[in-house]
């Protein structure tokens, strides 16, 4: 019984201390050219996914009309635009270095037109660690973000005064 207790104790103390030295080393993936470390992805996704999860029942206080969507086009395109690129327009330079690799939310499989606009207010609100994405909340006021929101919201029906802004 002692043996097992000693190999339990022993057992419950390397993992930390093997876990600290890959760390201290300086071989964990530290660059954005890495890839990603094992489970990386999948835990950041799982709390995310759960993070956002109350942020599903937002809802907007700013209407989807066309005065709305052209201001979040014009908030896009100074804020966002850069790393979340414009439709018709390639990839941008910036975007191409990040990891994870920004979504291009004009553009196909990328669109956010299926999220909940309170989820796509969250993440312009408060940014996504360890991703690049930053917060909004302190450069941008409410209105500004939940027009932005609508915007990506509605990505896929954009009113042409909002598309030309987006030229």
């Amino acid at each position: 019984m002692k043996k097992f207790i000693a190999g339990l104790i022993l057992g419950v103390l390397v993992i930390p201390v093997c876990g600290y030295l890959y760390f201290a080393s300086g071989k964990a993936p530290t660059a954005t050219a890495d890839p990603p470390m094992p489970f990386e992805e999948r835990m950041a996704k799982m709390a995310l996914r759960a993070r956002l999860q109350p942020a599903r029942s937002l809802k907007s206080p700013v209407a989807a009309d066309e005065t709305a969507l052209v201001a979040g086009a014009k908030i896009y395109k100074e804020n966002c635009a850069m790393c979340h690129g414009l439709p018709n327009q390639p990839v941008a330079a910036i975007p191409k270095g990040m990891f994870p690799y920004p979504p291009q939310l004009f553009h196909g499989d990328d669109m956010v037109t299926d999220d909940p606009v309170g989820t796509i207010y969250w993440k312009v609100t408060n940014g996504i660690r360890l991703t690049g994405m930053p917060a909004f909340n302190h450069s941008l006021n409410d209105t500004q973000i939940w027009q932005v929101a609508q915007l990506l919201n509605h990505a896929d029906k954009v009113p042409p005064a909002a598309q030309d802004l987006l030229k």
